[in-house]
């Protein structure tokens, strides 16, 4: 009778303690989606720090554009003039 009674108390405690770790899943569960919401804020931090790189470059570029299409003008400009005096040279010459 004592085996029997050992065997069922032995039982009892084993299906008690596999009850416990339900409580525990609560709180696995909790702490996955705690990282999960971290995960997701770096992940929005990083897709934002990129948008800002891409954005500066994009300034960067837009700078050396404007600074070569100075600089063509600028280059038309002189060529433009450099005719006009040869061609008031010339004139001059003629006259």
């Amino acid at each position: 009778m004592k085996k029997i009674a050992i065997t069922v108390a032995a039982v009892a405690a084993l299906g008690l303690a596999a009850c416990n770790p339900a409580t525990n899943d609560g709180g696995n569960n909790a702490t996955d989606v705690n990282a999960t919401e971290t995960e997701a804020g770096n992940d929005v931090d990083a897709s934002a720090n990129e948008a800002a790189a891409v954005n500066a470059t994009d300034s960067a570029l837009d700078s050396v554009g404007n600074t070569v299409e100075g600089a063509a003008k600028d280059v038309g400009n002189a060529a433009s003039d450099a005719a006009d005096t040869v061609s008031n040279a010339a004139k001059d010459a003629t006259n």
